[in-house]
Formats: structure tokens, C-alpha cells, sequence
């Protein structure tokens, strides 16, 4: 495939045969790199005699001033950047090189740190070598120094839908982006740090399932080969989680992928990160215990101390004690309708006049009319941190019927700014309960709900080998990340998320 290039890219080509003639690969094995910008720039900061310590740093050029025999530019690494200076009387046989280097090559920069007469520290160079060419460049925004001091950006990677496409150019000039990916990376750390100290043990389960089920979601669908078999994408962990239960691994963890094919929005990506735990002898009460102290960590981690954020304009507060508003005594207050006693036709009737297109609800049966509800009249409520508990059987078939109300479940969710986080039960462990759920899920599936989850037999014969009491929880891990990160959209914390194939 033959691919046009702008003038600038075939400029840079044209650099590769001079490259050769000079003996110099434009792309280089290894250089050994004494510093980082950071640690150079310390070890100077304090003053001291000059010239300072020799230094060895690598990185992009991220500026580039040549004037006559003289070069002044600054070099870029994870660390940050740093200016270094280039004079012909010092590079000597290197510096027929300086005139083939362009913004954007890796280069590896040896000599002795100074400060030039403005102050900066610099390195003053007494080698170049060119590490990697930069064929193409970097869409950098320029920057234009407004008469307050202040700078203003224009041009650069600017369109979302490019940055999303084009990762790697988005990290390589935005300092920015990369920041928002070392605080994800430092969110799941401390989620593992957080279940470690906790006796939990974290395992790893089969992305690739004969059989899928643990949420209420259509799979992807595979076909493997050598089985001639049908398999899908795992649409959750819980499944094959709880197992390990059955099996005696009392607490575990998992923090994967899961792939859900469904719609996209700002809060959906159809592969995501979950983690899932399991506490034997717990139940859903230790469950919202455990998430509002981890929830309590990870604020305080982002924040430096403290429980407050604000997001969008509000002032979010994750103090414990979290609010706890029951299912179906939430949607009474905000809609006037108990759904535990009102027939499928009211519901629907009262969806309609609250504007949802009749066409829509008139397909709405069990489970999916009580979401309905739920999605419409109260989810939109829950600002501050709330527990919604109590959540009906019909769309909670996992979950063990409530101790005091068998009509419903002991399961919540944890809801922020109307947007969910977690999800809790207490884990059904009655084998015979499970089967009668699955059976009902099967009718639903029968009904239309393509959502329902198909019967698992294995995991039914696994609860008859006896599953004590446990507590288990999902937390979406990208959409805390969000959040943490006040970002708006899903695709800001994922590094590569789903787009439509290029053309």
C-alpha cells in the first residue's frame, strides 16, 4: 500500500542516505544512560563549580534552536526535560551530524553540566548520537507567550477522536496524558496493596469460557479450532471465582478483562477492567464495609489527605457512613410506584409518562422493566456516595434472597453522580435456589431478554459440593479511574479503547 507523505516526511527521508554516508544508524541498539532529566537537573540545582558532573541522558528533542555554529535544544524523557547545548568546536568529526537531526529524533546527549547566563541548567555537550529517527513528526501545539506571561496553545492534537486513535502520539505530546496513566497505574497498585494486607489472594481465570455468565450482558462470540467448539469472552469473573470458593480458597481476587457487546457511550467500553473479590463468612453488610474503605484509600491517595473532591461543579464527600437508600423504597419516592406490587402494565404506562418512546418499553418484561425503573427515577438522584440495597430477584439471580424479605435480594450497588461503581451481594450458596434462578433466567431469555444468563450446570453442581456464606464485589475499575481523574469520558483512562476501523 502506497502511502502519500507530506513534504516534511520526505525531508526527513531524505536525511537517511547522509545518515549512511556518515556511518550513523538512524536507528540504534542501546545507549547507556547515566541519568534522567530529573536526576541531572538535581544534581545541579544547588549550585556547585563548573563544569559540573558528566552526565549521560537520552530522549526525544522536543526543541531545536541551530544559530551558526552553535545549538541550543531541549531533551525529553519520562522524567521531564532538560536543555542542552551543542558547539562544532566541541563535537568536532560529530557535528556534519547536527544538520541531519530534527525535532522529535531520539538522541542520547553526553557532557558536563552548567548553567548558561539566563540561569538554565544545561548540558554542555561533548556527544550526540542519534538513537532512533523520527520520520514522521509529532503534531505538537505551538505555543505562543501572551503579554502577561501566561502561553496559549494552537494546533497540535487537538481532535479526541485522534488522540483516541493515534495513542501513542497523544502520550509522546501531551505530559498531561501520561500523568492520567501513571495515577491509573498507582489507583491499581493500591487496590492490590489494599486486598493483599487483607489476606486476599489474587488468582487469575479464563477469558476464553465454554459457557458465559456473572452479569447481565451479551457476549462476544468465538470459535476455537481444535475443539470445534463455540466459546465466548468472558462477560465477568464471578463464575469461576466463587469455584475457588467451593474449593477453599477462602478470600481471592481478580483484576482483568471483561468484553461486553453492547452499546458505547462515556461511561461503556466493550472490553473494560473489573475487579472482582469473594470473602468466605462474609456477607453483602462486610462487603459495603470494605468497599467504602477502599474507596476511602484511593481518595486519599489522589488527594493527598483528604475526602472531598469536587467533580463537574460539585463538592462529592466519601466520609463514611455512605447514605443507604433500598431499591424499591427509592423508586416509591421519586416515581409514587412500589414495583414490588405493581403489574408490568403500570410500569410501563408510568415509564411512558415519563418520556421514554413507547416502542422501547413496550418490550420491557421482568428484570429489564425493573432496571427501567431503577435507571429512570432514581439512579439520576444518587449524587453523593449512596448504597441503593435490597435489590428484587428478578434482576439479581446471583444473589441471595434477603433474610427478612424473600421478594427480594441482599445485594447493592454503589452509585456517585447518578453513575454506578460497585456492585455487592451476598452470594446465593443454596445450589437448589441457584438452579430455580438460572431456570427463570432461561425463561426470560425464552421472553426475548437477550441479556439473560444461560444455565450453568457445572456451577450448580459446584455450590452442591457446598459454598459457605460469602460476600463478593465488583468495582468497575475504569470508571473509578474517571472519576479519580476527573475525566469525562471512559476512552481518557483506557489506553487504546474500541474505535471504528480506519478506512
Amino acid at each position: 500500500m502506497t502511502e502519500e507523505r507530506s513534504f516534511v516526511e520526505e525531508a526527513r527521508r531524505a536525511k537517511l542516505p547522509a545518515l549512511s554516508g556518515l556511518n550513523v544508524p538512524a536507528f540504534a541498539y542501546r545507549f547507556v544512560r547515566t541519568h534522567l532529566a530529573k536526576g541531572a537537573l538535581a544534581l545541579f540545582r544547588d549550585g556547585g563549580a563548573e563544569p559540573g558532573p558528566e552526565v549521560r541522558i537520552a530522549g526525544r528533542i522536543e526543541s531545536w534552536r541551530p544559530k551558526g555554529k552553535v545549538v541550543f535544544g531541549h531533551l525529553e524523557d519520562v522524567s521531564g526535560r532538560i536543555q542542552f547545548y551543542l558547539r562544532a568546536d566541541e563535537l568536532g568529526e560529530q557535528w556534519p551530524l547536527i544538520s541531519l537531526l530534527d525535532l522529535d529524533d531520539h538522541v542520547g546527549v553526553t557532557g558536563h553540566l552548567m548553567r548558561t547566563k539566563a540561569g538554565e541548567i544545561t548540558v554542555k555537550a561533548t556527544r550526540i548520537e542519534l538513537l532512533a529517527k523520527s520520520l514522521r513528526p509529532l503534531p505538537r501545539p505551538k505555543v505562543e507567550v501572551q503579554a502577561d506571561g501566561t502561553t496559549r496553545l494552537h494546533g497540535g492534537l487537538a481532535d479526541p477522536e485522534l488522540r483516541y486513535r493515534q495513542r501513542y502520539a497523544d502520550l509522546a505530546v501531551h505530559a498531561g496524558v501520561r500523568e492520567v496513566f501513571r495515577l491509573r497505574s498507582r489507583i491499581v497498585t493500591a487496590m492490590r496493596s489494599f486486598l493483599d494486607a487483607r489476606g486476599f489472594l489474587e488468582v487469575e481465570t479464563p477469558v476464553l469460557q465454554t459457557l458465559y455468565g456473572g452479569a447481565a450482558a451479551r457476549p462476544f462470540v468465538t470459535h476455537h479450532n481444535a475443539l470445534d467448539a463455540q466459546l465466548y469472552l468472558r462477560i465477568a469473573d464471578e463464575l469461576y471465582l466463587k469455584r475457588l470458593i467451593v474449593g477453599g480458597l477462602e478470600r481471592v481476587y481478580e483484576i482483568g478483562h471483561d468484553f461486553r457487546n453492547e452499546g458505547m457511550d462515556r461511561s461503556h467500553n466493550p472490553e473494560f477492567t473489573m475487579l472482582e473479590l469473594y470473602q468466605a463468612y462474609a456477607d453483602y453488610g462486610d462487603m459495603q464495609e470494605l468497599a467504602e474503605s477502599l474507596i476511602v484509600e484511593l481518595v486519599r491517595m489522589v488527594t493527598g489527605g483528604s475526602l472531598s473532591l469536587t467533580r463537574g461543579g460539585v463538592d462529592l464527600h466519601f466520609t463514611p457512613p455512605y447514605a443507604r437508600v433500598a431499591f424499591v423504597d427509592g423508586i416509591l419516592e421519586e416515581s409514587g410506584m412500589d414495583v414490588r406490587q405493581a403489574s408490568e402494565a403500570k410500569m410501563r404506562a408510568r415509564l411512558r409518562q415519563a418520556g421514554l418512546p413507547a416502542e422501547e418499553v413496550d418490550g420491557y418484561t421482568g428484570g429489564k422493566l425493573l432496571d427501567a425503573m431503577f435507571t429512570t427515577f432514581l439512579e439520576p438522584r444518587l449524587v453523593q456516595p449512596t448504597f441503593v440495597v435490597d435489590y428484587p430477584k428478578a434482576i439479581s439471580p446471583l444473589a441471595k434472597a434477603h433474610r427478612r424479605d424473600p421478594r427480594l435480594t441482599e445485594r447493592f450497588e454503589l452509585f456517585i453522580q447518578g453513575r454506578e461503581y460497585v456492585n455487592a451481594y451476598s452470594e446465593l450458596n443454596d445450589p437448589d435456589d441457584q438452579r430455580a434462578r438460572f431456570e427463570d433466567q432461561a425463561r426470560q431469555r425464552e421472553a426475548g431478554n437477550e441479556e439473560a444468563q444461560p444455565y450453568d450446570a457445572d456451577f450448580v453442581r459446584a455450590l452442591e459440593y457446598g459454598m459457605p456464606p460469602t460476600g463478593g464485589m465488583g468495582i468497575g475499575v475504569d470508571r473509578l479511574v474517571m472519576l479519580l481523574a476527573d475525566l469525562p469520558s471512559i476512552r481518557d483512562v483506557i489506553l487504546f479503547p474500541a474505535m471504528r476501523p480506519e478506512d
